[in-house]
């Protein structure tokens, strides 16, 4: 199956400055990597996502927070917290990574390109209703599957983190949602400090799986195999969303995971062998964080490829 790369060039746009964490050079470094593999870049469509409109930004957003990171943005930008910077060119990133997202859905459903990956930035998965925070302005991910259930009428949607922070915002943007079970792999403790065992959301639907740093790799892959298995345990999902994070790579500068390049193919190998008995092989994918460039770039062609498999 011929896989989409998406992104958009705006995404670029956003000026984090080169001493940030989440700068620019991430995206640069993947598709760098994808034309340096010269039999596999065209293997794979790739394709520009739209921007998201501010009337699709509050289905998860409130209307008053998304006019005031537009204002900050067009005064110059500035800090919205001691993480996460805006610059002038942020507004046109922030929308362009939340509607790559987005399209990427559309595709999905229609059957075009039932799986893709969405090169992003600034990530999403930590951002709340009202607030943003850990380098995160709009919760892509959360915000994909609630226009998932409102614009295709989807009923089912999983949605899988492995970052190796918690996906906060995610969980707080769907856990009221009964029919959107989120499974988040993380380590603990680590920032932001959620994502206990215990936090089942209100309906049960979340299974946080916090982890220490430092494990052989094969535990945490069979621990997120084991909580994706108890979210769909008589729940079968009409779509699969991934929060790709690629700070749980050994080595990242700001995590403490052992996981492989070669680990990331696997669990998404297992999430399309799951997707393709499933939903029609749907599986929508969405960059979150992952801080040493290079290393970034090679997980980010290789769980290309397993979803192109």
């Amino acid at each position: 199956m011929r896989a989409a790369f998406i992104s958009n060039s705006d995404c670029g746009r956003h000026d984090t400055g080169w001493g940030h964490p989440e700068h620019v050079g991430r995206l640069r470094a993947i598709t760098r990597a994808l034309r340096e593999d010269p039999e596999f870049f065209h293997t794979v469509d790739h394709l520009e996502g739209r921007h998201a409109t501010i009337e699709e930004l509050e289905l998860v957003h409130d209307a008053d927070y998304i006019r005031g990171v537009k204002q900050m943005i067009e005064d110059g930008g500035g800090r919205l917290d001691a993480d996460t910077v805006v610059s002038s060119g942020s507004w046109d990133a922030a929308t362009a990574g939340a509607g790559c997202v987005l399209s990427a859905v559309d595709l999905s459903v229609s059957g075009v390109h039932p799986r893709s990956f969405s090169a992003v930035r600034p990530p999403g998965h930590h951002a709340v209703r009202n607030r943003s925070m850990g380098f995160c302005l709009f919760g892509n991910v959360a915000l994909a599957a609630h226009y998932a259930r409102k614009k295709h009428g989807l009923q089912r949607i999983l949605i899988v983190d492995w970052d190796v922070h918690h996906g906060n915002g995610t969980q707080a943007l769907v856990e009221n949602e009964p029919d959107i079970h989120f499974v988040s792999m993380h380590q603990w403790p680590w920032y932001p400090g959620t994502g206990a065992a215990a936090d089942r959301g209100p309906h049960r639907t979340v299974w946080n799986v916090p982890k220490p740093a430092g494990l052989p790799r094969a535990d945490y892959v069979t621990a997120f195999e084991t909580a994706v298995d108890a979210a769909t345990r008589g729940f079968v999902p009409d779509l699969i969303l991934i929060s790709a994070g690629f700070d749980s790579l050994a080595g990242d500068p700001l995590g403490g995971f052992t996981l492989e390049v070669e680990d990331f193919e696997l669990l998404t190998r297992s999430l399309v062998a799951r997707a393709d008995s499933w939903c029609g092989g749907r599986v929508v994918s969405a960059l979150e964080g992952g801080y040493s460039p290079d290393r970034l770039a090679q997980a980010s062609v290789r769980h290309l490829a397993a979803l192109a498999a």
